[in-house]
Formats: C-alpha cells, structure tokens, sequence
C-alpha cells in the first residue's frame, strides 16, 4: 500500500471518529444546558472518541457501506448519548432542540471543515464535509434511536409519542431495510446535495 493511501485512510479516520464524536457531544450539552445531567455524570461529555464508539453504528454499518459501494458512499453514527428526557425543563420542546444539536453540529464542522479545504487546498477534508452533511441528513431519518424520531417524538401528543419510540429495538433493522431496499440513498443523497448546493459543493452522483 502506497504511502498516499495510507495517508488518505488514517485522514478519513480521523475525519469519521471527530465527526461522530462532535454530533454526540452536541447532544449531550444541550441536555446539559437544558437541565438533563445524564450524559456529564456517565463521561459522555467528551471529545474521547473512544467513549463514544457502537458496535453497529460505528463499524458494521460503515463497513457494510463502503464494501457494497467501493467506498464510494459511507455513513455511521456514534453511540447514542444517553438523555433522561424527564429531567429537561421543557420535556417535549427540549426533546427536539436536544435531537437537533446533533445535525447542527455535524452542519458547522463541514462549513469549518470546508473553510480550510479553501485556504489549504487539501483537498481529502472534502470527504469530511460531504460525511458531515451525510450524518446530519441520515440522523434526520424518523426511526428511533435516529434524531429524526426525537423531534417526531416532540411533536407528538401523548401517549402516541412513547409509543413510537419503543420501536428504538428495531431500529437496528430498519435501517437495514432502507439499505437492502435502496429507500435509504433514496433519502440521504438528495439530502446531501441541497445542503450542499448552499455550500456551493458539486452534487454527488452514486
């Protein structure tokens, strides 16, 4: 393996490990900020990406991705911070701001991460930008554990809201779903160019 290429893998890995570790950081001090002290009293609050490592989200998920793709295509997660949504002071509204810091946060990191690709013309963060924005979109998906569910779940009147979420079991198997079914590039590429097309990003064509 040339030294090109090794350099490319061991960017991309930093690149996936900061990003993933960012969104779940995010989550985790907004629930802080809004009352819930779960994920600072189980060490979630850090920048460790070993903390925050899943077993499926992390490393099956990518992996399947970018051998069934040629590595043209990869999305993952970190493992979902833990957030007692009873302690927050507005349950229901913070529930969706807490969802939302996720995305937001993946959103800045590829505004920064492009900044820089700009100034230093290294051109391999771009990867990093487009995964930022592919996290951001795939979090969006209304399945649970997924950002998407949270902010359903915030809308929802009680008791539908508890019950949607107690599909977060096969949350798992849905996501492969969408992936065996082609629903799941059906929802995140689309994604993926309009926030990049703000950006000024070529679209992706897979």
């Amino acid at each position: 393996m040339s030294l090109e290429k090794i350099i490319s893998i061991l960017v991309w890995i930093l690149i996936f490990l900061a990003t993933v570790t960012i969104h779940e950081v995010a989550h985790g001090a907004v629930a802080f900020l809004r009352g819930d002290q779960t994920a600072k009293a189980m060490g979630r609050l850090t920048l460790n990406p070993f903390r925050h490592i899943d077993l499926f989200w992390t490393v099956l998920l990518p992996a399947i991705l970018f051998i069934s793709t040629g590595g043209r295509f990869v999305i993952g997660m970190a493992k979902p911070v833990p957030v007692n949504f009873a302690n927050l002071y507005r349950p229901k509204l913070d529930m969706i701001w807490v969802a939302l810091a996720g995305p937001a946060a993946n959103i800045i990191f590829a505004e920064i991460l492009l900044s820089v690709v700009r100034v230093t013309h290294f051109s391999l963060l771009l990867l990093g930008v487009y995964f930022n924005l592919g996290l951001a979109v795939f979090n969006l998906i209304p399945i649970p554990p997924l950002d998407g569910s949270r902010i359903v779940a915030g809308i929802l009147p009680r008791p539908l809201d508890r019950k949607y979420l107690k599909l977060e079991p096969y949350g798992f198997w849905l996501v492969l779903a969408l992936y065996a079914t082609g629903l799941l590039y059906a929802w995140v590429i689309p994604g993926i160019n309009l926030l990049a097309s703000f950006l000024g990003l070529p679209r992706l064509n897979l």
